[in-house]
């Protein structure tokens, strides 16, 4: 993102001779933290605007079928804005920004800026069952990564402010500064130093300032916590964090495999239709997985889940206690498939809201089966229980335990429930663990080994760009040729000791000579015409697939092999090869960059 603009260009000299980088840092990081709380901002009032316009006009005053026609509605307009009017793929949550930080160096393009603003919205607003949390840091990541490129910073500054515009478009939407902080430690594994601290806590304060002025008081869970924590519960909560936990692995196992199915359907317009249909189906028969589902949440917080049930197509009596609880469950059952199809059909939004609805839910169906089965003399807060619950799955779905606990902590507006939250968090955290090694956000970087971790090794592999330690100066031979036009055509001209061997015909790799092989006849020239590259050829210790292959089986291909020099392929063709010594120049040289 270069400007050739004077004045700017005065503006950045002015601020190398004035202004440390470090404290330009600062500066950045408050007006990132200040941008991305506008993004958030904007979202979350469009969002509801669109909202009350459609579920409080037109379902309550004219019939509840609109509910089927709202989510294809949705998804048609988001189709035709990316289409017609961003002409771009939006993308709209964590994975992408996780991607742009590992395989791109930080650079995000600039319409995604305004990408999710206009998507996001339309999506939830018309009956889209998932987050704003979402899209909300991606447009601030977007930002953030924009601004740094602006002022020129290095790949490391960037990625910090990538984290910093991430940290204040959650701050800004929750009214949570610490958890803000915590998540993007967590999510993005920043290492957490002096120098990543204080950016993160600026951009943090600066956010939640600002959704202080623009929406004032107004939160989106509005409780305070009543009941104290007794040290009888222990057992209950630590079994709530085994249900966490299964819940959190069906989120993950549901959620995948419908995106595979969708997968399968080449076609915008067939993912459109079929997600549109079902999803439209889902929410004309169950309303409260409409959207977001806030308000859900504060009705079962408050004690009133029968005022978040009373729309049930079935026409249950709620008055009876078990009828309520198998409502709830079964709204936690089909939630993770109503965001699934939302994200197949083409919709923009996220998964952090619909991990707070489940785990609500979760927790509170769990405490009602407490107290109503009869076989325990003291009763629990449902209320605690509807809180520690949305942390318990934050804590498995996400991965991310300490960002579920502080979030939660924040949210009630003091610390008296965090003996359970972390009991809970920890337990669904450490279970799901074990069955799924990745969240839902990593998993698909995981798989390629492209996701960046706290293992500074492993994260400056991923940030090392394979192209740039291809060398093609190697001169290559063809199978049919002879040994004496290896000679004068390769040996002669090439100061390499060893030559590819490719065919003629499809240019696929069929093996490697080493001066070694042909030392002993080559000064033969009785051999020069009967001897071929085919016969004195043998096939390399490992091939590097350019496609396939990333810098940590790259490095354990040489460590296996024993190797100096790999070719490397695409498609099976020929590209050229990769030398031990400058991919360990390479390394050296990121890793300095890394951890300066």
């Amino acid at each position: 993102m270069e400007t050739k603009h004077p004045i700017f260009k005065r503006l950045l000299i002015w601020r190398a001779k004035h202004i440390s980088h470090k404290q330009f840092v600062y500066l950045l990081s408050i007006l990132i933290g200040f941008t991305s709380g506008i993004g958030a901002v904007v979202l979350k009032n469009l969002t509801h605007y669109i909202q009350l316009l459609l579920e409080g006009k037109l379902v309550q005053y004219y019939h509840q079928a609109f509910y089927f026609l709202f989510p294809i509605i949705g998804f048609t307009l988001v189709y035709l804005i990316i289409k017609y009017v961003i002409r771009e793929k939006v993308s709209h949550g964590i994975p992408s920004t996780l991607h742009a930080i590992s395989k791109r160096k930080g650079i995000i393009k600039g319409y995604q800026m305004f990408g999710s603003i206009l998507t996001a919205p339309l999506t939830i607003g018309f009956g889209g069952s998932v987050g704003l949390e979402g899209p909300a840091v991606a447009t601030g990541a977007a930002i953030g990564s924009n601004i740094a490129r602006l002022f020129r910073m290095n790949q490391k500054t960037k990625t910090l402010l990538i984290c910093c515009a991430a940290a204040g478009a959650l701050s800004s939407i929750f009214k949570a500064p610490i958890a803000a902080i915590i998540f993007a430690i967590e999510v993005f594994s920043l290492d957490l130093t002096i120098a990543s601290m204080l950016p993160l806590l600026l951009a943090s304060l600066s956010a939640i300032i600002t959704s202080y002025f623009f929406s004032g008081n107004d939160v989106l869970l509005p409780f305070r916590i009543e009941d104290n924590f007794v040290i009888s519960d222990i057992p209950f909560y630590a079994f709530l964090g085994v249900c966490a936990a299964f819940t959190s692995i069906y989120f993950a196992e549901v959620y995948e495999r419908i995106q595979k199915r969708f997968d399968k359907l080449n076609s915008p317009i067939k993912k459109l239709l079929v997600g549109g249909i079902a999803i439209g189906i889902l929410v004309y028969f169950i309303p409260p997985l409409y959207g977001e589902g806030f308000d859900v949440i504060n009705n079962l917080i408050v004690g009133n889940p029968e005022k978040a049930l009373v729309t049930n197509f079935l026409n249950l009596d709620l008055s009876n206690i078990w009828i309520v609880i198998a409502l709830l469950a079964g709204l936690v059952f089909f939630k993770i498939i109503a965001s699934a199809l939302t994200f197949g059909a083409g919709g923009v939004g996220g998964i952090f809201g619909p991990t707070l609805f489940m785990g609500s839910i979760m927790g509170n169906c769990i405490a009602k089966i407490i107290n109503n089965c009869g076989l325990f003399n003291t009763p629990v807060s449902e209320s605690n229980f509807t809180l520690v619950g949305m942390a318990g799955l934050l804590a498995g779905v996400l991965q991310a335990p300490l960002t579920a606990i502080f979030l939660i902590a924040e949210l009630t507006g003091g610390y008296d429930l965090f003996i359970p939250l972390m009991i809970t968090a920890a337990i669904a955290f450490s279970i799901t663990k074990l069955y799924i090694p990745h969240s839902v956000y990593t998993m698909e970087l995981a798989r390629k080994g492209e996701l960046i971790t706290h293992d500074k090794d492993q994260a400056v592999l991923i940030l090392m760009d394979i192209n740039k330690v291809i060398e093609t100066n190697f001169i290559h031979v063809t199978t049919n040729m002879t040994l004496g036009d290896i000679i004068k055509k390769a040996v002669i001209k090439s100061n390499r000791n060893i030559f590819p061997v490719i065919d003629e015909e499809d240019n696929t790799l069929k093996g490697v000579i080493l001066l070694d092989d042909i030392r002993p006849i080559m000064f033969d020239q009785k051999l020069y015409d009967d001897v071929y590259a085919i016969e004195v050829m043998q096939k390399p210790p490992a091939i590097i697939d350019i496609e396939k292959d990333n810098m940590t089986i790259i490095m354990k291909k040489f460590q296996d092999s024993s190797a100096w020099n790999l070719p490397v392929v695409r498609n099976g063709l020929y590209i050229g090869f990769i030398s031990k010594s400058k991919l360990l120049t390479a390394y050296r040289r990121e890793l300095i960059n890394f951890t300066s």
